[in-house]
């Protein structure tokens, strides 16, 4: 099982709970970084929770969500060291892992309905990175 750091703003909070519940169930190491209530809150600074967590527990992964996932992508991707990918297909999240070695997925509550949130982070949390072609390119990411 992962360690996974989740953390929302207010336009994620609903599914960034239904995201924690159903990881804990499946057993992984879950940390909920916030917001505890959604109550209007920077997700520039929820984004940079996650992305500190992760530089700090490199096998980890990170979700993040927000009203569109645009936000929070735009956020974490600023840091280097960090890929976050915004997925709103089954297709985006496995190769957001596959291909670009994404330690992060990006959802946006707004635009992508529970059910298909949780099978897009079960897809991204389950498929490895290919390596390959893959790690050249993913290697200038921070040069």
């Amino acid at each position: 099982m992962s360690t996974i750091y989740l953390a929302s703003d207010h336009g994620g909070f609903n599914l960034k709970n239904t995201l924690v519940q159903h990881l804990k169930k499946k057993g992984h190491d879950v940390h909920d970084l916030g917001p505890a209530d959604a109550s209007s809150c920077d997700y520039p600074v929820k984004a940079r929770a996650v992305t500190d967590a992760l530089l700090n527990d490199e096998n980890a992964f990170g979700v993040l969500v927000c009203g569109t996932g645009l936000g929070m992508s735009m956020a974490a991707n600023r840091v280097p060291g960090i890929r976050a990918a915004v997925c709103t297909t089954e297709f985006h999240a496995s190769y957001a892992r596959a291909h670009n070695n994404a330690n992060i997925i990006c959802l946006g509550e707004r635009v992508t309905g529970p059910g298909i949130a949780i099978d897009m982070v079960d897809i991204f949390l389950s498929t490895e990175f290919e390596g390959g072609r893959h790690l050249h390119r993913v290697s200038l990411f921070d040069k």
